[in-house]
């Protein structure tokens, strides 16, 4: 085994986030899709909780959490400084309101029928309140969430803005935040960001 192997979903966010360092990191690895429906047994042997990304490294380790695999990825080259652009603990406590707090916002959002308590505006209105509107203020400070220059919290969480905006395009295209519209523009129209979104060959 000379290479790592990345189990991943292509449109999964917490896939994606570990694609993104990966490739910029320009580790080899080999990436093998997974069909949410039908789990490989090799990948439930290897992290028996079955959801995306788990990636074995050669010696044995196997990373089952997004971050982890982000991390483990730049500590092995970070050729755009995104460990250093701003201080980790800045960094980690926006990825944390993202995975805690935005992300459970965002299901619901995208998928009302599964949460009937509240209507899908409401869903999207405290997803706003409690994230969207804090990075665009950010945002209007400096051109990304940290700094001038992307750092690891722009790339662990454009995915989930990214699938909040697929929710309703046509609201997302018109709402209030510009400055949060521009950066995912920026980002997902970016060489990394439509690498790591190509389909793999055969699909």
């Amino acid at each position: 085994m000379n290479q790592p192997v990345l189990y991943s979903f292509r449109r999964c966010p917490y896939a994606i986030r570990a694609r993104l360092a990966l490739r910029c990191a320009g580790v080899p690895y080999e990436l093998r899709e997974v069909a949410l429906r039908n789990k490989p047994a090799d990948m439930l042997a290897l992290s028996p909780k079955g959801t995306v990304p788990v990636l074995r490294l050669p010696d044995g380790q196997v990373l089952e959490q997004s971050l982890d695999i982000m991390r483990w990825a730049l500590s092995q080259a970070d050729p755009q400084g995104w460990l250093t652009h701003a201080p980790l603990d800045e960094m980690l406590e926006l990825i944390d309101l993202n995975d805690r707090q935005f992300k459970p916002l965002l299901d619901r959002y995208k998928y009302p029928e599964r949460h009937p308590d509240q209507h899908r505006d409401c869903y999207r209105q405290q997803a706003m309140d409690t994230m969207l509107l804090t990075l665009n203020q950010r945002l209007l400070r400096h051109r990304h969430l940290c700094a001038s220059n992307p750092c690891l919290a722009d790339m662990a969480i454009v995915p989930f803005v990214r699938q909040f905006a697929q929710v309703d395009r046509e609201w997302w295209d018109a709402c209030e935040l510009l400055a949060l519209r521009h950066w995912l523009n920026a980002l997902t129209s970016s060489e990394l960001f439509e690498a790591v979104m190509a389909k793999p060959d055969g699909n």
